[in-house]
């Protein structure tokens, strides 16, 4: 949820609590106020009805006329209530309401229903009439509830439409206030993307409050030393690979000038033993052949891992031909059961030596993750080159359905990802259409790289 609307919200719900609260007091205060109305009624009208008593006691007044109820019914108390008078011996009651109950309500019915169960409006106020220690009967004031209810709604309805547009422009400011201090918020996320993506010299501006500023410090520190780990790496990395690469270039000058001219002399003598034996000894030929068998297949060995490890046409012809000779060794070993192709585009010399080996190091462990895990049918190699950039595509139709791939092919993976991160360069893996995978390289052309 956004952070703006989950405060606003929050912020909201509080108002609308206060604004309840409030509501239920007003109407609490609204019942009080008619309560105590009611009873200065009932004590007023007490009061005259005892002064008549008194002046008829005294022969002061009209006597035949008790309760009189006139001088109340021209007070002008508020219309709807109801007095009634019952003497001690409950012969002749006598009532008087002034005025009339609304003919219609003017408030919604779950507000009336509401009222009436919460404070009970129709509540009657009884007060005896005695005078000089006689009962002479009973006052009782019945209250009109539509009047209370009717004061009630036109109170709470006044308050909560004023409330109703204080709560409205409450929200608004605190929205622009909100949003004014939450503004950083979106620069902060979209500077975190950039470092996520591998952006790592993206830095963040200073904020005006201090809370953004500290955070955003504390982010352009932790992608400083991201940056200062990576290049430390990418640096190690590059001494790493090159030293491999020196020592495999060692190796295959050992393993051709040594093992391999041994070989040779080998299979020379024995060549030289076999033509001797065929005249001198019949016997030793088959020994002569078998020597000579042996030693040419430890000469395709040796020519095998010397294709691994430096292979001749790299140094003597460059990258287009190990390319070439690497795409022709797999289509000869694999039969007919996959299809190796080279599409080559763009001038292979403009790569400097590094460039260039890691880009045939990385096809060749492509192939490798193939052949071992893909059950691929069809294998191709792009390689595009042009003014800036270095683009190497390897796609197969093999058994790979979705990302991320299997543990198995960890290693491998593994070892590109490094040689990737070497050169500065950008590695992506995709699904194939119906399957298979797509492995991407990129490289700018533009650094240092040697």
């Amino acid at each position: 949820m956004n952070l703006k609307l989950h405060l606003l919200s929050r912020i909201a719900l509080v108002a609308v609590l206060c604004l309840l609260v409030i509501g239920m007091y007003l109407l609490y205060k609204s019942h009080q106020q008619a309560e105590q109305y009611n009873q200065q009624i009932a004590d007023s009208a007490a009061k005259q009805l005892e002064a008549q008593l008194l002046l008829r006691n005294a022969g002061i007044g009209r006597a035949t006329v008790f309760p009189d109820f006139e001088f109340w019914k021209h007070s002008g108390p508020q219309p709807g209530i109801c007095l009634t008078y019952l003497p001690a011996d409950q012969m002749q009651q006598r009532s008087l309401c002034n005025g009339s109950k609304l003919a219609n309500a003017e408030w919604p019915l779950w507000f009336e229903h509401a009222y009436r169960w919460i404070f009970k409006p129709e509540s009657q106020v009884i007060r005896p009439i005695n005078v000089q220690g006689r009962h002479y009967g009973t006052l009782t004031v019945t209250p009109s509830a539509e009047m209370e209810i009717a004061e009630a709604w036109r109170q709470t309805n006044s308050l909560m439409a004023l409330s109703a547009v204080t709560v409205l422009a409450v929200c608004i400011l605190v929205y622009l206030t909100i949003s004014r201090a939450l503004k950083p918020t979106q620069t902060i996320v979209e500077g975190l993307m950039e470092l996520e993506s591998g952006r790592l010299a993206y830095r963040l501006p200073s904020f005006e409050l201090d809370e953004w500023q500290k955070i955003a410090a504390a982010i352009n520190q932790l992608a400083s030393s991201q940056q200062l780990l990576l290049n430390e790496r990418q640096t190690l990395l590059v001494k790493l690979i090159d030293l491999q690469e020196q020592e495999r270039r060692s190796l295959a000058r050992e393993l051709h000038d040594e093992f391999g001219q041994c070989l040779a002399a080998i299979n020379a003598v024995a060549t030289s033993i076999k033509q001797t034996a065929e005249i001198q000894a019949p016997d030793l030929v088959n020994d002569a052949e078998h020597i000579g068998r042996i030693t040419m297949h430890m000469l395709a060995g040796v020519r095998g891992m010397l294709g691994k490890l430096r292979p001749a046409e790299f140094d003597e012809m460059g990258l287009a031909a190990s390319l070439n000779a690497l795409i022709a060794g797999w289509n000869s070993t694999s039969g007919d059961k996959t299809c190796y192709r080279l599409n080559l585009t763009g001038d292979c010399a403009s790569l400097s030596e590094s460039q260039a080996l890691t880009l045939f190091r990385i096809t060749q462990e492509c192939l490798t993750n193939i052949a071992k895990h893909a059950s691929a049918s069809q294998v191709s190699v792009t390689l595009l080159i042009d003014q800036n950039t270095a683009l190497l595509t390897v796609a197969d139709d093999g058994i790979a359905t979705a990302l991320p791939l299997a543990s198995s092919m960890g290693i491998g993976l593994l070892g590109i990802r490094e040689r990737v991160l070497a050169i500065s360069g950008q590695l992506n893996f995709a699904i194939a259409e119906p399957h298979g995978l797509v492995v991407e390289v990129s490289m700018p052309l533009n650094l240092n790289n040697e």
